[in-house]
């Protein structure tokens, strides 16, 4: 059970250098650099695109409106479900067919976004949604040579693949209709009160997890005090519960081992490569919720674990180990098969808090000049890889690992993560491993120190 447990901080180690902060869906920043002319001074807002192809919904997806035309309903009920048609021509540059009563599709490029309006509006259409030639929304605003705009239809943008599967419909003789608004969020996230919850419970538990099992706590580090050490007993226990001292050394190794994991992630994302992080995560997991219930229920009742049995291969396990190991492991698989489900966040923060809990138990900073090292190495890493890499690799690598495979939805699980159940857009707001463990890691060092120092200077 020790090299579990040593494959288990390595694991989470290795891994924990992916997690980063995120929101699970869509989001803006308004752009202050437009030229405000009249009628080209709206703000930009998210819009809630509902679609019908042959009267069957499809998925709604988010589209951006343009800093004039139009502004589109909060209120799904106060908005219209209207035909969709392609213009004509399609990048709507020049005088287009008529569009009465229709939503028109335009494709993005050949000329200025407000000259696409202008035209889709002479045509006689209801609202212009412009499909973009990539997944990220671009800010439609108005140019230094425009002077003053009178367009008075609403204008978006949607991206591409959501773009053509509209076209291909259309291409098909079926019937595409699109309803349009701009839903309201909420002034208070609730989510995202309750995942801080999750992340400082998380830490709280793993500082005080020694007090809640009936643990010595009284660990004797050289690096923590200058005085001989006579507790025997101590570093005894210390030895058995294969602690993992980190070095400064190892976290600047840390560091170059996660940013080529996460060069390599982001060259090389596919579905197989994901469901390694999957199998990895879950493993980890198991380990960690394995050792909080056995020692929880040890702690209750230490007659419970005096019962062995003998296997192949493991000689004599404990009774009550294999029985907790064995619903662990079906706990972690049945959420690795039913990961995709709107539930699993629920599973899958379980198992990263046990995971966590477990690895702030074992991985440990023995001085205030590793954590410093270790700090600042992951301070230094995140920058880099999220504000820096831009400029290297055109987009943020981070951002980019972090999103997953586009291809087949799939994303890494190496982070908590609850859905926005009052937000009208829903998404999820998620927080990474390292953004819990980092400073986890301080705060157990930090606690350690005051209760030997209490122990010291009763």
């Amino acid at each position: 059970m020790a090299m579990a447990r040593r494959m288990a901080t390595f694991i989470c180690l290795f891994v924990v250098g992916l997690s980063f902060a995120a929101a699970g869906d869509v989001t803006l920043d308004d752009d202050d650099s437009s030229p405000n002319i009249p009628g080209c001074n709206n703000k930009l807002q998210l819009v809630k695109v509902k679609n019908w192809v042959d009267n069957v919904e499809g998925e709604s997806f988010a589209g951006l409106t343009a800093r004039f035309g139009l502004p589109l309903p909060s209120d799904a009920a106060k908005a219209f479900k209207l035909p969709a048609v392609l213009s004509n021509p399609l990048n709507c540059c020049s005088t287009a067919s008529k569009l009465s009563g229709s939503i028109a599709l335009s494709m993005r490029g050949d000329c200025a976004f407000t000259t696409k309006a202008e035209v889709a509006q002479a045509a006689g259409a209801a609202a212009l949604v412009v499909i973009n030639d990539e997944e990220d929304l671009y800010k439609m605003v108005c140019s230094e040579n425009d002077t003053s705009l009178n367009i008075s239809i609403p204008v978006l943008m949607i991206p591409k693949s959501r773009g053509d599967a509209l076209n291909k419909s259309i291409a098909d003789k079926q019937r595409v209709e699109l309803l349009l608004y701009a839903p309201n969020r909420p002034d208070v996230d609730f989510a995202v009160i309750f995942l801080w919850m999750m992340a400082v419970g998380t830490i709280i538990a793993a500082a005080l997890w020694s007090l809640l099992t009936s643990e010595q706590t009284d660990e004797r580090y050289n690096e923590l005090s200058p005085k001989e050490s006579s507790n025997l007993e101590a570093v005894k226990d210390d030895s058995e519960k294969e602690v993992l001292d980190i070095t400064a050394k190892g976290a600047i190794v840390f560091v170059i081992v996660a940013s080529t994991f996460l060069v390599l992630l982001y060259f090389f994302m596919s579905s197989w490569f994901v469901w390694l992080l999957v199998v990895l995560f879950c493993i980890g997991g198991i380990e960690g919720m394995h050792n909080i219930i056995v020692t929880l229920v040890l702690s209750k009742c230490r007659n419970c674990g005096r019962k062995t049995v003998h296997l192949p291969l493991l000689d004599e396990v404990s009774v009550l180990s294999l029985v907790v190991l064995l619903f662990c492991v079906v706990f972690a698989v049945v959420w690795a098969v039913r990961r995709q489900a709107s539930y699993s966040w629920v599973g899958q923060d379980i198992l990263g808090i046990c995971l966590m809990i477990t690895v702030l138990q074992m991985a440990r900073l023995p001085n205030i000049k590793v954590a410093s090292v270790l700090l600042c190495c992951a301070f230094v890493y995140d920058i880099f890889w999220v504000f820096v890499s831009p400029l290297i690799f055109h987009e943020s690598v981070m951002i980019a690992v972090a999103r997953g495979d586009n291809s087949s939805g799939e994303s890494i699980p190496m982070l908590l993560r609850i859905p926005r159940l009052f937000d009208p857009w829903g998404g999820y707001d998620m927080i990474g491993f390292g953004d819990i463990l980092f400073p986890g890691l301080l705060i157990c060092f930090a606690f350690r120190y005051s209760m030997l120092k209490c122990i010291q200077d009763p």
